[in-house]
Order: C-alpha cells, then sequence, then structure tokens
C-alpha cells in the first residue's frame, strides 16, 4: 500500500527507483505549466519540492533545465575557456568527452541525483576504455577489441578520479547559477579501478649514470646539452627548460628566474606562465650550467649567422631548432630517450631527471628545505614524499650508522 502523503508534501510519486514531484509555476512566457523536482528519497523529494515551491512563488520559472550535454558545453566555453589555464580546459575537455556525457550527457541536470551520478562513477570499472573509446578500431591491423576479443583496459584510477573532479567543478558552476539546488558529484566517493597494474616504480640515475649521459652529450656537441644539464642538475621541468628565454638569465652573476613554459595544448604551443609561484624563484646557477649555457648561446648564435634573414626565435627562446623555431616537447623528450641510447645509460624518462637531482640530493645530505627551494615546490611533503627515492645504498649506510650508534 503506497504511503500516505504529509500535509503541504505535494504531489511526490515514485520515478525509476527515484522520486519525483511537480510545482505549477508560471512561465516567463505567461503559461502555467509543470515544474518537475527529483530526490533519492522522498525525503529529498519534499525538499526539493519546497525550494520549488518557495522558487514559484517569487514571479515566472523556466520550467526546462539544460541537460548535462548542454550545460557542460556551456561551461567549457563560457567559463572554463577564459578563466582557466589551456591545460585546464584541455583536462576537463577530455574527461568530460570520454567518461562523462557518452553516460549521462543526455540526462537534464534536475534529474542527475547522488543515486545516478554514483551507479555512473562505479559503472565506469568496468568499462574498457579501449572498446569504448574504439582505440583498437582505429588501428591500421586491429588485434583485440575491434575483432571480438576484449584487452580488459579497464578505466584507470586516475581516469576515474579526473572523471569525478570534472563533473563536481561543473556541477559547482550549475549551483552557482542556480539550476540546481546541490552539486552530487560532492556527496560521492571514488571507487577502486579494476586495473592493478602496480604504480611504476622511479629508478633515478646514480651520479655516475647522471655523468655518463652528460659527458657523452657534451662530446657530440649536442644542441641540447645545456638543455639536459639543466634538467639533471638544476631539476627544471621539460616545460620550463623549453620556455626559458635569455632575458631570465644573467650569466654574468650566475643566475636564473624560470619564468615562462613552453607547452603543447591541443593544436596549439603556448608560451605561458609557470604553474607555480616557487617556480619562479631566482635559482642561483653552478658553474658547469654557466659554461653549458654558454655554449649554447654560441651554438645558437652561429645558427643565427648561418640562416641570416630566415632566422625566427622571436620570443628569445634559449633552446630552438637550427631555424630559430620552437621545440615540439614530444621531440625533445624522444631525443633524450635517444641520447640514453646513445651514451650506454639506462634509458629512463625525461621527468626522472628531475628526480634524479632529488634523489642525489638527499644522498649528499642537503636538507629537506633546501631541496624544497632547489625543486620549487609549494609544499614540504611533495619533496619529502614524491622526489625523495632512497636507495638501497642509502639504506643499508643509514642502517649501519644506526648499529654502529647503539653498539658503542
Amino acid at each position: 500500500m503506497a504511503k500516505k502523503r504529509a500535509n503541504g508534501e505535494g504531489s511526490i510519486y515514485p520515478y525509476k527507483e527515484i522520486f519525483s514531484a511537480y510545482v505549477w509555476v508560471e512561465t516567463p512566457e505567461g503559461k502555467r505549466k509543470r515544474k518537475y523536482v527529483y530526490g533519492s528519497t522522498r525525503e529529498e523529494c519534499h525538499n526539493n519540492w519546497i525550494k520549488a515551491a518557495a522558487e514559484a512563488k517569487k514571479g515566472p520559472v523556466a520550467t526546462k533545465t539544460p541537460t548535462v550535454d548542454s550545460f557542460t558545453d556551456y561551461w567549457l566555453k563560457e567559463i572554463v575557456k577564459p578563466t582557466k589555464a589551456p591545460l585546464t580546459y584541455v583536462y576537463y575537455e577530455n574527461h568530460s568527452r570520454l567518461y562523462i556525457l557518452p553516460y549521462i550527457g543526455k540526462k537534464t541536470l534536475v534529474k542527475l541525483i547522488v543515486k545516478v551520478a554514483r551507479e555512473w562513477l562505479n559503472g565506469l570499472v568496468d568499462v574498457c576504455q579501449c572498446c569504448a573509446q574504439g582505440k583498437d578500431a582505429k588501428r591500421k591491423t586491429p588485434k583485440c577489441c575491434a575483432i571480438g576479443e576484449c584487452c580488459e583496459s579497464w578505466t584507470t584510477q586516475s581516469n576515474l578520479e579526473g572523471a569525478h573532479v570534472t563533473l563536481s567543478a561543473m556541477l559547482t558552476h550549475a549551483v552557482n547559477e542556480e539550476l540546481v539546488g546541490k552539486n552530487v558529484a560532492s556527496l560521492i566517493d571514488i571507487p577502486k579501478a579494476r586495473n592493478r597494474r602496480a604504480k611504476r616504480k622511479v629508478l633515478p640515475w646514480s651520479s655516475g649514470e647522471a655523468q655518463q649521459y652528460l659527458q657523452h652529450a657534451r662530446e657530440q656537441d649536442d644542441a641540447l646539452y645545456a638543455a639536459w644539464v639543466l634538467a639533471v642538475v638544476m631539476a627544471l621541468r621539460r616545460g620550463e627548460i623549453l620556455g626559458l628565454t635569455w632575458d631570465v638569465l644573467d650569466l654574468d652573476a650566475g643566475k636564473l628566474r624560470s619564468q615562462d613554459q613552453l607547452q603543447r595544448v591541443g593544436a596549439e604551443l603556448l608560451h605561458r606562465e609557470t604553474k607555480t609561484e616557487e617556480s619562479d624563484d631566482f635559482l642561483p646557477l653552478p658553474p658547469i650550467v654557466v659554461t653549458a649555457l654558454r655554449i649554447r648561446k654560441a651554438q645558437q648564435q652561429a645558427d643565427a649567422k648561418a640562416l641570416g634573414d630566415r632566422w625566427k626565435n622571436k620570443l628569445n627562446l634559449v633552446f630552438t631548432t637550427k631555424y630559430g623555431t620552437p621545440y615540439e616537447p614530444s621531440n625533445v623528450t624522444r631525443m633524450f630517450a635517444a641520447r640514453c641510447k646513445a651514451s650506454g645509460v639506462r634509458i629512463i624518462r625525461m621527468h626522472d631527471a628531475r628526480h634524479t637531482s632529488a634523489s642525489l640530493l638527499v644522498d649528499l645530505g642537503v636538507h629537506p628545505r633546501i631541496a624544497m627551494a632547489i625543486l620549487r615546490h609549494s609544499k614540504i611533503d611533495m619533496t619529502m614524499e614524491i622526489y625523495s627515492h632512497p636507495t638501497d645504498e642509502q639504506v643499508r649506510k643509514a642502517l649501519e650508522n644506526l648499529a654502529d650508534a647503539i653498539f658503542k
């Protein structure tokens, strides 16, 4: 037997495993229509009904609310793109397009209740993204999902988190614009991904490997020798190295201020501000770095002289191709790996050169606060937890010192 409605509860009824109700309102066009509200429980639906009824008393009310699809499009174009960093826009756009809109894009914002949002996010765990995105079908010779042999490329934990963050950010603006009463994404937990692959363990170079790599690059007159020195010695990120200009370098005083970074954002190569204020601090340059940059300056001047009027270094970048144009970041990553192979050292990612710097600083006994300044972190825990990787030798030495202290 259906539960009797309480006084003032309005027309609340079960609707597809949730509850729905409506309020008679006057539309901006002067028509009298029903405005529907929803809730996971009768109580939630009743509260939404009370808000809708109060809104109806104030004046005309729009009865149609946008879908997740249409509001996301508006949010990306009118709110995110004009106000956020380009990479933030790309991040939100990618997660919306791949993980949100294909599943809940057709739902109206008012029907996106907690239960629906939770079922969507939990359901993503069991989605093979190779199948969902048609990755295998795009290959010249399909080898798994497109021929009926699912490769089980489940949604990763980082993409589950990214989808949740994106939906929550979008709904925050929907709340601000009074299209919905609350941000349902903030009320759900992120499930654990099915992908059980172990997190890649970073194995930075030893001081000997770093020296071998840089020495080989110097002997080969590598145009990016100074870039590799900055990555290993100064712990600069790839974007900071490629965005470095001669304007922020004082080679006589031995100082550097990393102001900008060069990044590929979609079809654009952007020269933009660094990610944190700490990244803009002045850093002293050791002699090896100053020497490497002077070598680079001579190389670039020779390239400019050979090219004459065709030289194109408008941004005054330190690292340019022989034509004066910026380097493509992905190409520099490949050149780093190629140099690893040519020099005979273990191949690591270019970003792991930064890990190498941090690890060697720890090995040298540098105080964490000083390491934090060199690495330009905003929080000390990033220095301690992310970039400090004690080696077996460091652990062994520490235990030997502990044993010596005890048995003395």
